[in-house]
């Protein structure tokens, strides 16, 4: 169980980080140069690496499948501020 609660626990913080940075207000620029935690970039290496090697387990596949879907909400939130800045 404690896997499980970890999980939860670092996919929430990652989250977190998305959700505080928004409610803050932002602008273009800022969303370009938006860069996750050291911690969550950490997590993910780590994740990568045991998929990789086959070590990932399922709980640990889900939190990377979380990763995934927040990097890819990140990315195109980033190319719409770089459209955003180039008509500026």
């Amino acid at each position: 169980m404690w896997l499980r609660n970890s999980f939860v626990m670092d996919t929430l913080t990652a989250y977190q980080e998305v959700v505080d940075f928004i409610a803050a207000g932002t602008t273009p620029r800022n969303v370009v140069d938006f860069r996750p935690s050291d911690e969550s970039q950490e997590r993910v290496s780590d994740l990568l690496f045991r998929e990789k090697n086959g070590e990932i387990t399922p709980d640990e596949r889900s939190e990377l499948d979380h990763y995934m879907q927040i990097e890819h909400l990140i990315r195109l939130a980033k190319a719409k501020a770089r459209e955003y800045l180039a008509n500026e």
